[in-house]
């Protein structure tokens, strides 16, 4: 498989910063797309040009580092994380426009890679419970409802990697945060600091500058583990009910 890929290449995040044109040959149908950037970058190692910088961790969909806008859509044509998206999706002599996350609250690092610590600080305004718990207790010792679990445990695959924001026409957060606050609303452990939680993490989203949540439903259709729309309802109702 031949191709031609138009990647964004800047050196920094006050530089001036431009589409770059690489043709690459001899790509396998079974690559990742990470392993064809592989490639790509091996080639510009061998030929003394600068390799492209691009953000990736475990490569098993899990880890939500691998944050790239393929021809204009989070992650690319499929619902799964950049890792997982193998090459067959693609044909031979397809032109593939590769770009870093576009929002405000994700500045540019480098090239590719995007500072995500606005996500961080958002969990670390709120995201937890401060519970002594001491000893680990009997699995079955706080009794769950069956549909409380399976909510909270469907919530807590969010894996933080933005494609939300990248997606959404007002780089809006919501979708993570909502994960988050449904995540340890369901469970009883979170209950003591639920009002608090909600309050903090939201003042947090709103000052490292997302933007707001117009319910378009872009976020929820890029998110690789399709975390559902409903959870930003959630937030909502949450919110409401902790300022009263």
């Amino acid at each position: 498989m031949n191709l031609t890929l138009k990647i964004w290449r800047q050196a920094g995040p006050d530089t001036q910063g431009e589409l770059v044109t690489y043709p690459v040959t001899d790509i396998s149908e079974d690559m990742s797309f990470l392993e064809m950037l592989d490639v790509l970058n091996e080639q510009l190692t061998e030929s003394g040009d600068e390799p492209v910088a691009f953000d990736s961790d475990c490569r098993e969909g899990i880890c939500g580092m691998c944050s790239l806008m393929i021809n204009g859509e989070a992650h690319g044509p499929e619902v799964t994380t950049t890792c997982q998206l193998h090459m067959r999706t693609f044909t031979d002599g397809d032109t593939i426009t590769i770009e870093p996350w576009r929002a405000q609250a994700f500045p540019l690092v480098r090239d590719l890679i995007v500072d995500r610590s606005a996500f961080d600080r958002i969990i670390q305004a709120g995201g937890f419970v401060s519970v002594n718990t001491g000893a680990a207790v009997e699995a079955n010792n706080l009794q769950v409802q069956k549909h409380k679990a399976d909510r909270a445990f469907d919530t807590a695959t969010c894996i933080g990697c933005g494609a939300c924001v990248a997606a959404c026409p007002n780089a809006s957060g919501m979708l993570f945060l909502g994960a988050k606050i449904t995540h340890l609303g369901e469970l009883p452990q979170g209950q003591p600091e639920r009002d608090s939680r909600v309050v903090k993490m939201l003042n947090q989203h709103d000052a490292e500058d997302f933007g707001g949540c117009q319910n378009l439903g872009e976020c929820s259709a890029a998110c690789p583990k399709e975390i559902p729309l409903d959870v930003i309802s959630q937030l909502n109702r949450d919110f409401i009910k902790a300022k009263r």
